[in-house]
């Protein structure tokens, strides 16, 4: 690849991009005649769907101090302005909205209109397509046939990858789509799908890029760019990614230009496509879905992601959600020189995250990438809703200062909210091994319409889950979660919704990268403290109810699972304690919560006690071994107890007195942890609470004194402690 310096004083035809382009022996003299190399090393950069990196040459360019870069022929520097406020931000974009005014939207309406004149290019892509999917279909007849359809099912996968990338950028985006279905495709075929790579399709000419460029943004090349690399560093289905530097600010950015003619090929298969799922819901009655439904919904996605103003929104908003995170980076958009078609966006220096030996060469560790992105997915997934859909390897940067850099915002999707906290309850019930209630679940989630009757299912979810649930949370694998949840889900009739299978992706792309630097990573390991966090301090009445079904069983409190809880709440760095009690507590107080107030009564009693009988029996074991003698039962207690209760009693204080270290020991903790229960306790029905839970101790306390009046104490050792 050649090195390109723009100079204004060369060119002797503006607007015929190919006479800006040097050779490497290219210089400019400006300012000084000072030349600037950018560093030779590798670059791996920006703005990539499923692209491999190549090998960045240096930019020769203009000399760049103390925040000046060089004019063109003029001699007078530009300088770098200050700092854009909002309302600059918010102005320039609305100048690329402008821009992008003509940008095509999916209108079957109008596919149908433009190609129903054009019945010769619309027979020569039909064959096409028949000849690569029929001759497909063909020998997966034959494998049936045979009986060998299973035998093969590796091989049909390998051969349909193959297939989809020889039709072009509608089948390789098709192809990709069917990799996040578990519901429609097998294992093999997943899996085969998911490696589909973008970058196999050739570039297009360099002059047809430069020339979008000032069409697109209507400024000549040099009044932009002071340098910029003469052939594409990367490319995908939809466009290529050139590196350039802005003339004004000497900023090195990526600008992505869109493959021309692109809205005609997919526009066409879309039109053929949709045209074969009207006979598919017409002749095909084992596929239930509105196939029609599915391609439009498809169509739009596609179409949205053409247009690059709305890629650049997309990262502005991704950006203000997740990026205040200090190890987050995300790319800021240069709206003045975005268009429909073309993409300026900030530079990033980085690593692809598959890179590990380069990775570790720099001093960090892959680990602790994917962990913050596995964190960052989660804050998407669960708490915003608003998420990236195509987090590969190729989209996430390692930086040299260790931050996760996400690049390529064109696909992007959305959690309902109701799915949301829906997703955290069927973790919990998952557990609990509460196979009836996760089953339940996917009426939440939309995976199941509310005439389908859930209880086949049941069997199946806990012939695969007692299976899976026997190992602990820390050594669970998500992959093979998902690889059995994808086998229910496609032995039954469920209709995944797109957030979810792209979740599934996302979080199994992740626990891949990691499983390169460690082969025993879990995913749901690394997850867990997060849930246990959201669990304890969110006071979303789903969450709240999670909780409780949690805690409690059978009428017990699960202390265990508490103690658990907090312990896993601590890993996550923004749990905080005082958040964990007040909504508890208010919870707890809620005119409707009579039976867990009955609950938590029982507990406080027994805590009480468990509390009360240990204090006694640390003081009886500091009492001098004489003196203990002159003490009735000769345990301290005062009333009989056995063994087995003494020891069910303090294995019940220590745990408690456990929890409460756990609680005063979060690295937030202040002496304000209380202020969040004196206010609560303030309130008519704590007092109350308070009184019943009095009443009950005392009711336990003068039971037990009955008892020592009717029977004859039975002397019973103390444990010593």
């Amino acid at each position: 690849m050649t090195t390109v310096t723009l100079n204004p004083a060369s060119t002797t035809a503006p607007g015929n991009p190919s006479v800006f382009y040097r050779n490497k022996t290219a210089t400019a003299t400006v300012a000084g005649k000072c030349r600037t190399r950018f560093r030779s090393k590798p670059l791996f950069a920006a703005l990539v769907e499923e692209a491999k990196p190549r090998s960045l040459p240096p930019i020769r360019g203009n000399n760049t101090t103390n925040g000046a870069v060089p004019a063109g022929n003029s001699g007078v520097p530009y300088i770098v302005p200050a700092s854009r406020n909002r309302a600059d931000d918010i102005q320039a974009e609305s100048r690329a909205l402008a821009r992008a005014v003509n940008a095509s939207v999916y209108s079957p309406e109008l596919l149908k209109l433009k190609y129903a004149s054009r019945p010769f290019k619309v027979l020569r892509r039909t064959l096409q397509i028949l000849v690569g999917l029929g001759s497909f279909g063909l020998k997966l007849w034959i494998d049936q046939l045979q009986g060998q359809l299973e035998q093969n099912r590796r091989s049909r996968a390998i051969e349909l990858r193959e297939t989809f990338t020889r039709l072009g950028p509608t089948f390789v985006k098709i192809g990709q789509g069917l990799s996040t279905r578990p519901d429609l495709c097998p294992p093999e075929f997943l899996e085969e799908l998911s490696e589909l790579q973008q970058d196999a399709l050739p570039t297009f000419p360099d002059a047809e890029a430069f020339a979008c460029i000032e069409r697109e943004l209507g400024l000549s090349l040099e009044s932009i760019y002071s340098s910029m690399s003469s052939s594409p560093i990367a490319a995908a289905s939809l466009g290529q990614v050139y590196k350039a530097q802005l003339k004004y600010s000497g900023q090195l950015v990526a600008v992505k230009v869109q493959r021309p003619g692109i809205e005609e090929a997919i526009g066409l298969d879309f039109y053929l496509i949709r045209g074969l799922g009207f006979l598919i819901n017409k002749y095909v009655d084992i596929i239930s879905s509105d196939v029609v439904a599915l391609v439009d919904e498809f169509a739009r996605r596609v179409y949205q992601e053409l247009n690059y103003v709305q890629e650049g929104q997309n990262a502005r908003r991704f950006k203000k959600l997740y990026a205040d995170k200090a190890d987050v980076l995300v790319p800021d958009i240069f709206w003045d020189y975005t268009s429909g078609k073309v993409l300026t966006m900030e530079w990033v220096d980085g690593v692809k995250l598959n890179e590990q030996a380069i990775i570790e060469g720099q001093g960090l560790k892959v680990l602790d990438l994917v962990n913050t992105g596995i964190q960052c997915s989660l804050r998407q997934l669960l708490e915003y809703g608003y998420f990236h859909a195509d987090p590969h390897p190729g989209n996430l940067l390692a930086t040299p200062e260790g931050k996760l850099a996400f690049l390529d915002f064109g696909m992007m999707s959305e959690t309902p909210e109701e799915a949301r906290f829906a997703i955290i309850g069927h973790v919990v019930h998952m557990v609990n091994r509460d196979y009836e209630a996760m089953a339940r679940d996917y009426y939440a989630l939309d995976f199941l319409s509310p005439d389908v009757d859930v209880t086949p299912i049941v069997p199946a979810l806990r012939n695969f889950f007692d299976d899976a649930l026997n190992s602990t949370v820390s050594e669970l694998n998500f992959k093979t979660i998902v690889d059995g949840l994808g086998a229910v889900l496609y032995q039954y009739p469920f209709n995944v919704p797109a957030y979810y299978a792209l979740i599934l992706r996302s979080l199994t792309v992740l626990e891949g990268l990691a499983l390169y630097a460690d082969p025993n990573f879990k995913v749901l390991a690394a997850s867990y403290p997060y849930f246990a966090k959201r669990l304890l301090t969110d006071p979303n009445p789903y969450l709240r109810d999670a909780l409780i079904e949690l805690l409690f069983k059978d009428g017990k409190f699960r202390w265990n699972r508490l103690e658990n809880l907090l312990e896993q709440g601590k890993m996550d760095r923004d749990f905080s304690a005082k958040d964990a009690l007040q909504p508890v507590l208010k919870l707890l107080l809620d005119p409707e919560g009579e039976e867990l107030r009955t609950l938590v009564i029982k507990e406080a009693i027994r805590v009480t006690e468990a509390m009360s009988i240990g204090t006694m029996i640390d003081t009886y074991n500091s009492i001098p071994e004489p003196l203990r003698s002159f003490l009735p039962n000769g345990n301290g207690i005062g009333t009989p107890m056995t063994d087995v209760e003494i020891e069910n009693m303090m294995a019940l204080r220590q745990q408690v007195l456990r929890i409460w270290g756990l609680l005063r020991s979060s690295d937030n903790i202040d002496p304000t942890i209380l202020q969040p229960i004196l206010q609560v306790l303030q309130e008519p029905e704590a007092r109350n609470l308070g009184g019943r839970v009095f009443g009950g101790i005392t009711q336990r306390l003068a039971a037990r004194m009955l008892q020592q009046v009717l029977r004859s104490p039975t002397t019973v050792r103390a444990p010593s402690l």
